[in-house]
């Protein structure tokens, strides 16, 4: 009997923790910049899409990998869709180690477009120790890991400031108003002009969050207008189905009534 209260007691501890932790993140009404890609017929701006991955290339890639995604999903319908040519070159920017050979050696080679993205890191222990004992997380699925998605990373990226007065940060601490408990070992990533956009957009802060999240979004999600597509199909196939089996049972029982 006691090993059951002991049990229920730390499964009310941990709930609590679980909806303390959550409230936190949440404390702060998060901005939402009406993103194009939620609702059931959400759909990814593809020039978005095209000018957040240089954001995460040119930016976010030196510390953050996406290792989940491989550099063909870039050519892929509903994601950034870069030509083939294109993807082919992307890859081939990066190395990766295959073997063994004929000779039962490792190698190097240009990375293919089956290949997955590259990380920065050779491992965790490395990570950790190029980033002052912070570890950069991995971003594949980062907008579906964070309580609030997309508009949490959106605000964490806009959201770094000067601290009040009676905040003291230690040194390689920051202070940004939307991460839980404000304080944050990742410099502000973004500023006006950081990139130059192939397009010609105004690299602002901003524009820069919104592009770089909706390419995050897309990295945890690369088949979602597919999905919503079958799901849209599905959904007018059992409508159809529903009229026809309705007016298939109407006749039959009008019959029925007609003997009667």
């Amino acid at each position: 009997m006691k090993n059951i209260l002991n049990f229920f007691l730390l499964l009310i501890i941990f709930l609590s923790n679980t909806l303390i932790s959550h409230a936190a993140e949440n404390s702060k009404k998060l901005l939402n910049p009406d993103w194009g890609f939620k609702g059931f017929f959400g759909t990814f701006d593809k020039a978005s899409l095209q000018r957040g991955y240089q954001v995460y290339t040119e930016v976010c890639s030196a510390c953050h990998s996406i290792k989940y995604l491989n550099y063909r999903n870039l050519g892929e319908p509903g994601g950034p869709e870069f030509s083939k040519e294109q993807v082919k070159i992307i890859a081939s920017q990066f190395e990766v180690t295959d073997g063994p050979n004929s000779d039962g050696d490792m190698f190097t080679r240009p990375a293919r477009p089956s290949d997955n993205f590259v990380s920065p890191y050779a491992n965790k222990q490395a990570a950790i120790a190029a980033n002052g004992g912070a570890y950069p997380p991995d971003m594949s699925v980062l907008v579906k890991a964070r309580s609030g998605g997309a508009d949490y990373v959106y605000s964490l990226l806009v959201g770094y400031e000067d601290p009040p007065t009676e905040i003291n940060l230690d040194d390689g601490v920051y202070y940004n108003k939307y991460m839980p408990g404000n304080k944050i070992k990742m410099a502000n990533p973004l500023s006006d002009g950081l990139v130059e956009y192939v397009d010609g957009t105004e690299a602002t802060t901003n524009q820069m969050a919104i592009d770089v999240v909706t390419f995050l979004a897309w990295t945890a999600e690369p088949h979602m207008e597919a999905r919503h597509k079958m799901g849209f199909k599905a959904i007018l196939y059992l409508i159809i189905l529903t009229i026809l089996v309705y007016f298939g049972m109407k006749k039959v029982w009008s019959r029925i009534e007609t003997e009667v």
